[in-house]
């Protein structure tokens, strides 16, 4: 990953790019430069080019997943020293740093992984003396943009520019596009000039939310440790099919239960006060778990792993769970006998008997039949004996910290 000090060390290079990532490419341009929106273009200004020197360009789409068929849908923004006749119509005197609101924005584990913390990464990596920068975004969604503005300032004191209904060029002293990405829902503190950690990204959202206007939540109960439920249903896949004995017995085990159905438009605000002050998040593995982030470090996540999900849920939650939020983590295995994919193939089924081995290896099987095609009915009593381990980590953490 290229830092600032490289950056500054290269001042004789126009454009510098980073291609060598897995995850993402980025490039930077080390000069003011001009932006023409309707040709999703900086170009370089006054610039002299040496006689023998040709132009240079470089393109970039500005989303993290540069391996998926996804980044076709992504807006190719171009970097340019090629001469060009035009005036600024906007001043900044700040970077830009653009990325992009597509692909699979929406899905709230996508607005995370792909989005805000690459964002966060960034920042802290080019940006961190002091965090002055423009940010241009591409492939722009209203709705996306309603979601975080209370987030968003924490990363820019600027207002937004939203490239697609530009109609004015922009001018800036130097332009990064692209945004980097240390690997799903990690952040590594050792590749940040700032040493900053996952906590430090924590804390940026509570300072951010806590802020803003919620909605009222239900009161705790005195002496109970408050469990959010978090539920799937439909036929969206993995949706416990038993929810309303899960949900009895997480209440005889001593849990103040609070249902929570998120959706694309759930307002943040209010699932962070509620998370925010509760002991405990459960739920079968999915995107809407990424709201255990509004944990506090310490409370509790239980997550159900279905069959084929374990690497998923591994490299996903359980990782920033325990490396990231220094949450207690715990997981529920579901077996054979609790998936519907033994009502549907049997017990001795292949799809059955190696669901790990057939998820790892085969995406199309994963998505269809492991995520997509499958719920799971809990063996009651088996998790009441989880619940019960749960209860006891929720309510040593409620005692200690409320």
């Amino acid at each position: 990953m290229v830092s600032w000090r490289t950056i500054v060390s290269m001042q004789r290079t126009p454009i510098v790019c980073d291609r060598s990532n897995d995850i993402y490419d980025w490039c930077f341009l080390n000069r003011p430069t001009i932006l023409v929106p309707r040709r999703s273009t900086f170009f370089t200004m006054n610039m002299h080019i040496p006689t023998k020197m040709p132009p240079l360009t470089e393109k970039v789409r500005p989303y993290p997943r540069k391996w998926e068929n996804i980044m076709t849908s992504i807006k190719e923004i171009s970097l340019s020293t090629t001469p060009i006749h035009a005036s600024c119509d906007v001043y900044h005197n700040s970077p830009a740093l653009v990325f992009s609101t597509g692909g699979y924005t929406g899905n709230l584990f996508h607005d995370f992984n792909d989005g805000i913390i690459p964002l966060y990464v960034t920042i802290s990596s080019l940006f961190h003396k002091d965090q002055d920068v423009v940010l241009v975004i591409s492939d722009f969604k209203d709705w996306w943009y309603s979601k975080y503005e209370t987030i968003l300032p924490q990363f820019s004191k600027h207002p937004i520019v939203n490239l697609d209904n530009q109609t004015m060029t922009h001018c800036f002293p130097r332009a990064s596009v692209g945004l980097f990405s240390h690997g799903p829902m990690t952040i590594d503190p050792s590749m940040l000039p700032t040493s900053k950690t996952f906590l430090d990204f924590r804390s940026l959202l509570g300072t951010a939310y806590d802020k803003c206007n919620a909605a009222p939540i239900p009161p705790l109960v005195t002496g109970k440790p408050r469990l959010v439920f978090v539920t799937r249903a439909g036929t969206v896949g993995r949706v416990i099919r038993n929810q309303d004995s899960v949900l009895r017995t997480a209440k005889e085990e001593g849990f103040d239960v609070v249902v929570f159905s998120p959706n694309k438009f759930t307002y943040l605000c209010d699932v962070f006060k509620l998370i925010n002050t509760s002991h405990a998040v459960f739920g079968v593995h999915g995107a809407a778990l990424t709201h255990s982030l509004f944990l506090r470090p310490g409370a509790v996540l239980m997550q159900v792993v279905p069959l084929g999900n374990e690497w998923l849920a591994e490299k996903y939650f359980h990782n920033m769970a325990i490396n990231g939020m220094k949450l207690e983590y715990m997981e529920y295995m579901v077996r054979a006998e609790e998936s519907s994919l033994a009502e549907k193939y049997g017990n001795d089924h292949v799809i059955v008997r190696r669901a790990r081995e057939i998820a790892s290896r085969n995406w199309t099987a994963l998505d269809t039949v492991y995520l997509k095609g499958q719920d799971v009915r809990l063996n009651v009593e088996r998790f009441r004996d989880f619940l019960r381990v749960g209860y006891v980590k929720a309510k040593r953490f409620m005692d200690d910290n409320g």
